[in-house]
Parts: structure tokens; C-alpha cells; sequence
């Protein structure tokens, strides 16, 4: 355990005015080295991305895509040919590991690589690709061979419960892609996902890039807060947090400005979606996308949003008139709460009442405090231990990444997770986790490793001062690497239902879960500690910082309902009304404060992409992590025997078992919780008090 192993010393010299002073600190070797600066890694070296021959140059896209193709077309032979049985899912799960191998390696290149031409070959691949699996969903011998063993009871019955599991995901797969259309009918379906590709890629680049407005709009006393450039100043994101009004309200009102053509992408995509639900059999996309998830339908969601307090009843109007109130108190220009001001002044309540400020906080928080803390919990919980590592020549797109080797206490080597924390230009302002390789059996007995990658937007360490972590920023850490755990303790048999390949309002489960760890003092405890003195984070500090969670957390709440309820709109029956109608009506309806005339939020909204119609997600696994925690690990956060039960009952199944199954404990042998008749009309009731205040990747932009 890395814990176990000798520490080094990390020093680090403070330079001021007046002295030299020096301040030592013991941390673990995961610790100090996330706390230093990265050694030099050469980038353009003969070994590839992730030590993926080839993919040294973007030229390496097209041999690896050429080389996919090749094995498709000999499993595709395979699978054809042989007789029903266990080696058909296995033939179909090296299919979709072959072409998955590309794609998912592709789909995190082409946002987080520093090389426009890396990102260009990414892309084209992710739509290569695309474009494959799209026309083999609809191959119609392809689907025969696999409609061959599971119309054969004999044979169906002798597979494992995975393999039969697998088929039938594989079969579903089949389904909704029209597998069941006459030829002319399934060539329209490919057509429109091959069409989707395009508007996905379109509309996502759209939504993160910056507004630009002429320097003079402005007042001179805040153009310094925005980037300028030239004559005119641009504008990238919300700056929600910013103490200056103004400057939230021109952030607000500018990056949100309506783009017409992006405008028309958005109409065209959802047009599109809905055009291929309806082909394939489906009443509306989101009944497409909601079939086979634990809501099962559309309605059951929008009932739940519509079930949620009236908001003028509510603790959600509350929870405004604290911030209402705080805004008074502020000498504000305006004692209308505003969009812009849920963000600033839901802190400012808490800042206020539990004398919680950032900046306090921030030396105890250092990123390899962090990795440390979370490193010691999974030592404890799991059995399993970080270990950094030095790439090789070539493997990594930045010298900044840090490799780490996820190594259990006696089965060995788990996986790998590359951590890209730290902000460069042209890298997107967002926290997310990306699958490169999933885990599988492969026929020779070895489990070839799951690989990942986080990717956060910290701010750098320099020479004397390690990255220093705010709360919200340790908090998206743990959640994040809630998803990097799922991955690597997913051991299934196969690749298609490893780790997060589960369905999407559960795989959100395992990451807010950690969001618990992150604000219970007793793990906060072990590993805050501040980066010069090493003295802990005093105890009164981590209860001040877990008690504000319950401030403001019904207002947050409410937010994410109006995400959710806006998602299921858009991607219900077709409303004959722009988008931008349709987010004005809602906002009123589910959010509280004003829609602001001339804003296009819709357009900021990423998560349609992939969370298209599944927004929700993010509630529903909220109330799932919740009552994990109250009753697994709420007492002892360090229970070893929870952990391990947790790990062998819902980790370590990846997709390869119904959700809902290992929730209400039907397919389990131990985790049996109280549900509500319905969990899917009842989630929103079901949170505890610190789970109040929900991590949003959306709650500003």
C-alpha cells in the first residue's frame, strides 16, 4: 500500500520581501507528486498516445481506423458463420471492443489535445467510426446471427446470466436503431445518426466557444475582468462568482446572447432525433433514449419535476429570500435576485453563516492533500492503492499529465487513469472522465486493464506553491474520481458493459457517492492539511464547510429540476415553438427567477449531447448515492466490509446487471434498501440533508 511505504520530504521555499524561509512537510509519494511540478516528458518521441503504436502523428488515426475495419470485417465473418452460442457474444464483444478502442481514444483526443491537427484526425475517426457502428447496427445477417441464439432456448440456456445479459443489450442495440425497418427504411436511419454525428460535433464545439462585443460596450472599470483582445473584449463563461454585479451581469447577458446559427444546429438536432425516434418505432427521442433506463419513460420523469413543491411553498423561495435578503445587505445597484446572482450570493449566505471563506481553506486543500485523502480512503475502503508513474516518451498530449497505476492489495494491477488537472489554452473549462480502454476477459485468460482519463481545469502549480484546491473544487475531484474507480473495479467479462458502459442514470451513482466522502469531517480529517506547516484543518473549519452544504442546497436543487424538465421538453413531442419559447416557459415554470430577455441559455447547454433526454440522471442517482451512504457508510466511512460489499454488489458489475435490480436488492444478497413504491416519481423526496446540495456540471456554465 503506497500509504504504508516510506514518505519522502517535499520542501518547499517561501520567498518574501524580508526572509527566506523554509517549510517541510511530509507527504506520501502520491503526494509529492502531485504537489511538484512534473518532470520534463518528451511529447514527440516514437511511441504513441496511451502507448498506442502508431499514434505519434495524427497520420496515426487513419492506420489505426484502417486496422479497426480490418477486424470488423473478420469478427463480422465470424460471427455470421459460426453456430449460436457463447463464442457469438464473445465474436460481438471483440467487435465492439475493436472499434471502441478507436472511438472512445478518438472522442477524448479531439477535445483534449493541444494539437489542432491531433484534434482534426480525432475527429474525423469519431465520425469514421460512428459511421461504422451505425450501418452494423443495421446489418441485417449481423443481427440474424445474434437473433439465432436467442430464439434458441437450448442455448440460451446454457449461457451464464452475463452472457445472456450481454446478447441481450447487443439485441437491443439492433432494436432501436430500426433493425427491424425494410432496406430503403433502415439506409434513412443510418443516414440520420450518420447526419446526428455531424450536428453533435457542430453543437458541442458551439457551446464552449467565447462571445465577442466591442470594447466600448462596456464600462472601462471592468474591462480588465474579461480577456481583450484588440478592440474588442471577450467573453468565455458566466464569472457567476465575481463580487462585481456588473461583471456578472454583462457575462451573463453577453456569453449568453443568442448565436443564430447555432441556434438553427440546435433546431436541426433536435429535428433530427425526433425524425429517427419516430422511424425506429418510438413515440418521441426521449422514449428512445429512456428505454431501458431505471425511469423507463418520459412521463415518470416530467411527473416527478411536475410533483416537486410548488416553488412559491417551497424551501426553494426560501432559500431566495436569503439571497434576496443578502443582496440588500450588499448595497446592491438591484434588489431583484437575478440569474446571474444565484451562484454569488447562495455563497455569500453561506459565507455568512458559517463564517466559510475560499481563501481559508484553499492551503489545506492542496492537490496532493487530495490525491493523499483519496488515495488513504480507497486504501482503507477497497484494498486499492495509487501508484504514480512515469510515462514514456511520447505517451502523453501534455507534460502535465500524471499517470497513476491503481494497484489492489492482492490482485495486483487494476488499470491506469491519466490525470489531466491543469488549465492550457484551447482546453475545455469542464470536469469530466473518459473511458480510452475498457476491462474484458481476453481468450488467452489475461483481463486486458481499463484505462481512463480525468480531466479537470485547476490551475498549475509554480515553484514555491503546489495547486491549492477551493471546497467545490475538491468536491468535483472525489466525484470524479468516483466515475475513474467505477472503471477500474468494473471487472466484467466484457468490455461492452465494463465500468460506466451502464445505464446513464446510474452511472452517476458511484461519483455523487464520493461527493459524501468529500464533506464528512471524519474523511476531510485525514488528509486536509495545509501545505506549508502540515498542521490539520481545524476540526470546528471541516463542520463549519460540511454543515453549509444544507444552505441554499433546495434552490440548487430546483435548478438541476429545471434542467431536467427543459431536457424532456426538447426531446419530447415537437412543441412548434423555438427553443429559446420553450426555455422562457420553463424557467418560469420550474426554476423561479426570470428568464432575461435576448439570452439563449439553451445554447451553453452541453449535456444535451450526451445526456440527451437523461438529464435526469443526475437527481435520480443523487437519491440512489444518498441512501447508499445512510445506510452503508454514514456510521464508519471507513468500513472495510461496506466497502467490499459495495465493490462485489454494484461496482464490480459495470452494465452486465439490471440497475434497478442491485438498488431494490432482488439480484443481490445484501444491498436491500426501503424504496418508494415507485423510486423513479419519488427521487426528488429521498435526499439526505448534506445531499441537499447537488454537484452540477451545468450549475454554471
Amino acid at each position: 500500500v503506497v500509504m504504508m511505504l516510506a514518505c519522502q520530504r517535499f520542501v518547499s521555499v517561501v520567498r518574501n520581501s524580508r526572509t527566506l524561509s523554509r517549510h517541510v512537510t511530509t507527504w506520501s509519494p502520491v503526494g509529492a507528486a502531485f504537489n511538484a511540478q512534473q518532470r520534463k516528458v518528451d511529447l514527440f518521441q516514437k511511441n504513441g498516445l496511451f502507448g498506442v503504436p502508431g499514434l505519434s502523428t495524427p497520420a496515426g488515426f487513419e492506420v489505426a481506423q484502417q486496422r479497426a475495419l480490418r477486424e470488423t470485417e473478420q469478427l463480422v465473418e465470424t460471427a455470421c458463420n459460426n453456430p449460436p452460442g457463447a463464442l457469438t457474444v464473445e465474436t460481438f464483444d471483440q467487435l465492439s471492443d475493436s472499434l471502441c478502442k478507436v472511438a472512445d481514444l478518438a472522442d477524448f483526443v479531439k477535445v483534449g489535445h493541444p494539437d489542432p491537427a491531433f484534434r482534426d484526425a480525432a475527429e474525423k475517426a469519431c465520425i469514421n467510426i460512428g459511421t461504422v457502428v451505425e450501418r452494423l447496427n443495421t446489418n441485417v445477417e449481423l443481427c440474424r446471427s445474434l437473433k439465432n441464439l436467442l430464439d434458441n432456448k437450448e442455448v440460451l440456456d446454457s449461457l451464464d446470466p452475463d452472457t445472456r445479459r450481454v446478447a441481450e443489450l447487443f439485441m437491443f442495440d439492433f432494436e432501436i436503431s430500426g433493425i427491424h425497418l425494410d432496406e430503403s427504411k433502415r439506409g434513412k436511419a443510418v443516414s440520420l445518426n450518420v447526419n446526428l454525428l455531424d450536428l453533435n460535433n457542430e453543437f458541442l464545439n458551439g457551446t464552449h466557444l467565447p462571445n465577442r462585443i466591442e470594447k466600448t460596450a462596456l464600462p472601462e472599470h471592468i474591462r480588465h475582468c474579461f480577456s481583450i483582445d484588440g478592440n474588442s473584449i471577450q467573453i468565455g463563461g458566466l464569472h457567476a462568482d465575481s463580487p462585481d454585479e456588473l461583471v456578472r451581469e454583462a457575462a451573463y447577458k453577453i456569453f449568453l446572447f443568442p448565436n443564430s446559427s447555432l441556434l438553427l444546429c440546435l433546431d436541426d438536432l433536435l429535428t433530427c432525433r425526433n425524425e429517427l425516434a419516430k422511424l425506429v418505432g418510438y413515440e418521441s427521442f426521449a422514449h428512445r433514449a429512456l428505454n431501458g433506463t431505471m425511469a423507463k419513460t418520459p412521463g415518470k420523469v416530467l411527473c416527478t419535476c411536475s410533483h416537486n413543491v410548488p416553488i412559491p411553498q417551497s424551501r426553494t423561495a426560501k432559500d431566495f429570500n436569503l439571497m434576496r435578503d443578502m443582496k440588500m445587505k450588499m448595497n446592491s445597484r438591484s434588489t431583484v435576485l437575478m440569474p446571474w446572482d444565484h451562484s454569488y450570493f447562495s455563497s455569500a449566505v453561506r459565507a455568512e453563516r458559517y463564517n466559510i471563506d475560499p481563501s481559508l481553506y484553499s492551503p489545506y486543500f492542496s492537490l496532493g492533500a487530495c490525491m493523499e485523502g483519496l488515495n488513504m480512503l480507497f486504501s482503507q475502503l477497497l484494498g486499492v492503492s495509487f501508484q504514480n508513474e512515469q510515462p514514456m516518451a511520447g505517451e502523453v498530449w501534455s507534460e502535465e499529465v500524471r499517470k497513476l497505476a491503481v494497484v489492489h492489495e492482492t490482485e495486483g494491477l487494476l488499470g491506469y487513469i491519466y490525470c489531466d488537472f491543469f488549465r492550457r489554452p484551447d482546453k475545455p473549462h469542464q470536469d469530466c472522465h473518459f473511458t480510452i480502454q475498457g476491462g474484458r476477459l481476453k481468450k488467452d485468460g489475461e483481463y486486458q486493464h481499463p484505462v481512463v482519463v480525468l480531466m479537470l481545469s485547476l490551475p498549475p502549480p509554480t515553484r514555491s506553491t503546489p495547486t491549492l484546491l477551493n471546497p467545490g473544487m475538491m468536491e468535483n475531484l472525489f466525484h470524479e474520481m468516483g466515475h475513474a474507480m467505477h472503471s477500474m473495479l468494473g471487472r466484467t467479462r466484457y468490455q461492452h458493459v465494463t465500468g460506466t458502459r451502464c445505464s446513464t442514470d446510474f452511472a452517476e451513482v458511484p461519483s455523487i457517492l464520493m461527493e459524501f466522502f468529500a464533506t464528512d469531517y471524519r474523511v476531510v480529517n485525514q488528509f486536509a492539511r495545509h501545505y506549508q506547516t502540515g498542521q490539520p484543518l481545524p476540526k470546528s473549519m471541516v463542520s463549519r464547510l460540511c454543515e453549509s452544504k444544507r444552505i441554499c442546497g433546495a434552490a440548487d436543487t430546483q435548478l438541476q429540476v429545471f434542467y431536467a424538465a427543459l431536457d424532456q421538453v426538447y426531446h419530447g413531442k415537437p412543441q412548434n415553438r423555438s427553443t429559446t419559447d420553450i426555455l422562457k416557459k420553463m424557467q418560469e415554470k420550474f426554476y423561479g427567477l426570470p428568464y432575461v430577455p435576448n439570452t439563449a441559455w439553451q445554447l451553453r447547454f452541453s449535456h444535451l449531447i450526451g445526456y440527451g433526454a437523461k438529464y435526469y440522471s443526475y437527481l435520480m442517482s443523487r437519491a440512489i448515492a444518498s441512501m447508499v451512504w445512510r445506510q452503508c457508510f454514514q456510521k464508519d466511512p471507513f468500513n472495510r466490509d461496506m466497502g467490499e460489499r459495495y465493490r462485489r454488489e454494484m461496482l464490480a458489475h459495470g452494465g452486465s446487471k439490471e440497475p434497478m435490480l442491485m438498488v431494490e436488492g432482488k439480484d443481490t444478497h445484501y444491498f436491500s434498501w426501503p424504496l418508494p413504491s415507485s423510486l423513479s416519481l419519488g427521487f426528488l423526496h429521498y435526499f439526505s440533508p448534506i445531499s441537499s446540495f447537488p454537484r452540477s456540471p451545468l450549475l454554471y456554465v
